[in-house]
């Protein structure tokens, strides 16, 4: 697997370098991010890293530009732990994130995590087959989702893959730990506000404070429900 690091700590790219050489996988580790995107054109990447605050170009920005071009996953590694900070990361195109300071054990399930999402999406496409509902219709082929007639512009590549789980499973409920295993695809090893985060960021892009489709069943989670009747529990 080849690996773009972009991140301007030497002790980070130290210690991640020593571990990508016990998982096998080929890092390139670059310390701006103007810097990070010349490398990023120049070559076929596995999985990008990016940290929050860089010289020359910050993260975020170097994310969107990215992904303006590119579906490779990338993680995004922030000290910043608000959760606007967060909602702007992904709301960039990152597939995920990762607070510092970390387990380098943490980041490594969450590489083997994204990477393997992205693939299962990759062999997995239902070609020409969408899902229908009573407001929606989705194509995981095309990755266009549609509401009452409408396409759905904005969603992040995150906020699609929910609300594709979410409609291709109507009615049940789910656990945070279980929306991580299904649409992130790992099980729970870092923050569940993740998936609150994206909840929260998903539901009023395609619903109302009266009608929101997906509810909270409190001290549960989650389920997506389009009947009138669907009040949050």
């Amino acid at each position: 697997m080849k690996i773009l690091v972009v991140e301007d700590n030497q002790s980070v790219c130290s210690m991640l370098e020593m571990f990508f050489m016990k998982e096998g996988y080929e890092g390139k580790f670059i310390h701006d991010g103007q810097s990070g995107f010349e490398h990023f054109n120049k070559e076929s990447w596995d999985l990008i890293i990016l940290d929050w605050m860089l010289p020359v170009m910050d993260g975020v920005t170097l994310c969107r530009k990215i992904r303006e071009l590119s579906k490779v996953p990338i993680i995004m590694l922030t000290a910043k732990d608000s959760e606007s900070d967060q909602v702007l990361g992904l709301e960039m195109g990152a597939d995920d994130y990762v607070t510092k300071p970390f387990s380098p054990l943490t980041l490594m399930a969450r590489i083997r995590a994204v990477t393997r999402r992205f693939h299962m999406e990759t062999d997995e496409k239902e070609e020409g087959q969408y899902i229908i509902s009573s407001h929606f219709k989705i194509s995981k082929d095309t990755r266009e989702a549609y509401f009452n007639g409408e396409l759905l512009g904005n969603l992040t590549p995150k906020e699609f893959d929910l609300l594709y789980y979410f409609v291709k499973n109507p009615k049940q409920v789910f656990t945070r730990e279980q929306l991580l295993d299904k649409v992130w695809g790992y099980q729970f090893y870092g923050d569940e506000r993740t998936v609150d985060v994206h909840i929260k960021r998903l539901r009023k892009k395609i619903g109302t404070e009266s009608q929101p489709f997906i509810h909270t069943v409190w001290g549960i989670g989650y389920k997506f429900d389009e009947s009138a009747d669907g009040h949050e529990n």
